[in-house]
């Protein structure tokens, strides 16, 4: 960093990825904020700045051996920050940055034998809640909240029609007999829809989603909300409002779906308030054309409904049909270092991966994991020309197809 980029830095203030300290902090306040910053997006602590920006210059003796061996006694797992000395950004005052990235474990503070978790918040580190400490495993790979058992559920709340569907028909294996409470049981329990915690066998996050036949009265954020708008904004005159419920999985029976799940139920919502436009083909016949192409609008859903992140239970799937775009919010940040210009290329990282695997089983998903760069980007390019937008924006991800 030269000397002109700190000053302007040190003019824009601190953010959630800047913190200014005096170099007389105690070594557990720097572990805290590098440690904040690496459980977020990374960031650097510039030492010898007050918080108003003004510049005392950095005193310690040896800082630089201060500054690792805080980085390595106190902070677990250890980081190996970026250090670098700015001479004279005042006269006869230098400055240190101590800068981290982003963490691929999650960090935190060892003190008096203590381990605390921090999290860096606008301009503020601040210690982890629960719940946000849950996700941040999660976010890193660690914690698998789709294999989590769910509190006041049992194998009595799965559709079983939908299970032996599943067993028989995609995977092409032997079932229980119905009776066989044991035998249906160990066949849970082995694919993970079952998970046994104590003398209680709860079912999981990913076994109430794909087959309870109604999951939202153990999980609240299940589900698709769906609306279309006459214009091209929220409007409170919505021409069809829907809460789309159920299982993830259709069920199939000879003749085709019984059943629709929440992907067909969601591709029959886009349809019914999307236009169809007909054009001769070659003279004797008209082709239906619809605003959308179905496979881009399906992937979408799918991947939705896959990736998103169920820690977030306040929130369901958004699907929303304007005048000019279809969008569907998914709650969530995108898992382990993807993001949206790394999808376009097909690169591949499940948050869910269970539900991805059963998801692939039946069909929605592509075994190649090139849904997004086939299906959608270059399904909508060859339908109207347009491209799609895939937007990551704090916590929502978002896929918005254009009409025209």
């Amino acid at each position: 960093m030269t000397k002109t980029e700190l000053l302007e830095q040190i003019i824009n203030g601190e953010s959630s990825g800047v913190e200014f300290k005096r170099d007389t902090i105690d070594n557990r306040a720097l572990a805290k904020e590098l440690v904040a910053f690496a459980n977020l997006q990374g960031g650097r602590v510039i030492l010898g700045v007050e918080d108003d920006g003004s510049v005392t210059g950095i005193t310690r003796d040896r800082l630089e051996e201060w500054v690792m061996t805080t980085c390595r006694d106190k902070i677990r797992p250890e980081l190996i920050p970026y250090y670098e000395i700015i001479r004279d950004v005042e006269p006869g005052k230098d400055v240190a940055i101590v800068q981290v990235d982003r963490g691929w474990a999650v960090h935190h503070v060892w003190h008096n034998n203590h381990r605390t978790y921090y999290i860096r918040v606008g301009t503020l580190s601040r210690e982890a809640s629960a719940e946000e400490l849950e996700r941040l495993f999660q976010q890193r790979g660690t914690f698998r909240l789709e294999v989590r058992g769910v509190s006041g559920s049992s194998a009595e709340d799965f559709d079983y029609r939908r299970l032996h569907d599943y067993f028989q028909r995609v995977r092409s294996q032997d079932t229980p007999e119905a009776d066989d409470a044991d035998a249906w049981q160990n066949l849970l329990l082995n694919t993970e829809f079952l998970i046994e915690e104590d003398d209680r066998k709860p079912a999981t996050v990913a076994g109430l989603l794909l087959f309870c036949a109604n999951p939202k009265r153990f999980l609240p954020q299940a589900g698709i909300d769906a609306v279309a708008y006459p214009g091209k904004e929220k409007d409170y005159a919505a021409k069809e409002r829907l809460s789309i419920r159920g299982p993830m999985t259709a069920l199939t029976g000879k003749d085709g779906i019984v059943e629709n799940g929440l992907v067909e139920q969601a591709v029959e919502f886009v349809k019914r308030n999307t236009q169809v436009a007909a054009a001769l083909a070659d003279g004797s016949r008209r082709e239906q054309t619809w605003t959308f192409p179905e496979e881009a609008v399906r992937e979408t859903i799918v991947n939705a409904l896959v990736h998103r992140d169920y820690l977030l239970s306040g929130t369901t799937v958004e699907l929303s049909i304007y005048e000019d775009r279809l969008e569907v919010i998914s709650p969530g940040r995108l898992p382990n270092g993807i993001t949206p210009q790394r999808m376009v290329t097909g690169c591949r990282s499940a948050r869910n991966q269970l539900l991805k695997d059963v998801m692939r089983d039946y069909g929605y998903l592509e075994h190649m994991g090139m849904g997004v760069p086939r299906k959608i980007v270059k399904g909508m390019q060859e339908h109207n020309g347009t491209t799609p937008e895939l937007i990551e924006d704090e916590e929502l991800f978002t896929v918005r197809l254009w009409s025209k």
